[in-house]
């Protein structure tokens, strides 16, 4: 069974992300756009991400749970 993923921010989500390799590309509003190479997702900067948004992010991005959970 997949681990359950933990209620972040978005800002936690981005730090979390960065420390595997994103880079930020632009923000407009209250979205980030990160990159890694080819792969690239869309963050939006919310207090607290919904575990289905959260979800999409890492599916946009190629992470896995597992990976996102030990950068946090």
């Amino acid at each position: 069974m997949p681990p359950s993923l933990p209620r972040v921010s978005g800002a936690d989500a981005v730090r979390a992300l960065q420390r595997l390799g994103f880079v930020a590309v632009r923000q407009k509003g209250s979205h980030v756009v990160l990159k890694r190479g080819s792969a690239g997702c869309v963050v939006p900067l919310h207090a607290e991400l919904k575990v289905g948004t959260l979800s999409g992010v890492l599916k946009q991005a190629g992470v896995s749970a597992d990976e996102f959970m030990a950068q946090l």
